[in-house]
């Protein structure tokens, strides 16, 4: 009996590892994002809704459109 309850908790974090990794890749697939890296080795990642990005991402998909379809 011991030997079933373990693996069905395996099983259940099993499935809930492969739920939270799914759903996280839907949503992330459909958000645009700026990042940002400077010369120390940080980073910022900005989101679509954020005020500085509606201002980036226009000029970032002009550059890729010009870039060519490779480019991505």
């Amino acid at each position: 009996m011991a030997r079933r309850r373990v693996w069905t908790a395996l099983a259940v974090a099993v499935a809930s590892a492969t739920g939270s990794v799914l759903l996280r890749r839907r949503r992330t697939r459909n958000q645009s994002r700026v990042d940002l890296y400077f010369d120390d080795g940080s980073m910022l990642s900005l989101g679509d809704s954020t005020p500085e990005a509606e201002r980036l991402l226009p000029l970032a998909h002009e550059v890729l459109a010009v870039a060519g379809p490779g480019s991505r």
